[in-house]
């Protein structure tokens, strides 16, 4: 079965193939991918080892992997049909969630700041951890809706990024 993947904005067309290879944008990839308990996995690929963890959220998936947070999405072929009727798939909608609850130690931008893709607008710490929470698009901030030191609770909307006049 065909699935379109979107991960931090970037979407990826992945095939599960009957043979237990998987086929990522038409490149095939041999892996070996299992449970290891609820909401984490192992994958062996080219004989090295990830463990990942995955988290179901409201607007997808947050997954943790080599010490790195995605955001992600997988829609299989009839989400995308019912998708394309109502007018295409926009995976861009410019609001940054909170991933966890946590206190927010720094807002990098304000109300009207031009922003670039991948700039980082808010840190998160959580669990004695600081997370860098990232723009999903370039364009103008239209609305922050924390400030520091400020506690939110996980999916919480912090800041609101429109298209850039």
């Amino acid at each position: 079965m065909k699935y379109l993947t979107i991960i931090n904005n970037e979407q990826f067309e992945v095939e599960i193939n009957r043979d237990g290879t998987l086929t990522v944008n038409g490149q095939v990839h041999e892996i070996d991918f299992r449970s290891i308990g609820p909401g984490r996995y192992s994958l062996l690929k080219n004989h090295k080892s990830l463990e990942i963890v995955v988290e179901i959220t409201d607007q997808g998936y947050e997954i943790l992997m080599g010490g790195r947070r995605y955001t992600g999405q997988v829609l299989d072929e009839r989400a995308i049909s019912m998708a394309n009727r109502k007018g295409g798939l926009r995976f861009d909608t410019g609001e940054v969630h909170s991933p966890m609850p946590g206190l927010i130690v720094q807002v990098t931008v304000a109300v009207g700041d031009i922003v670039a893709e991948g700039q980082t607008v808010v840190i998160l710490e959580s669990m004695k951890m600081q997370n860098e929470l990232k723009a999903p698009r370039a364009g103008k901030v239209e609305q922050v809706l924390i400030a520091q030191g400020q506690t939110v609770e996980k999916g919480a909307l912090l800041v609101v990024i429109g298209d850039a006049d």
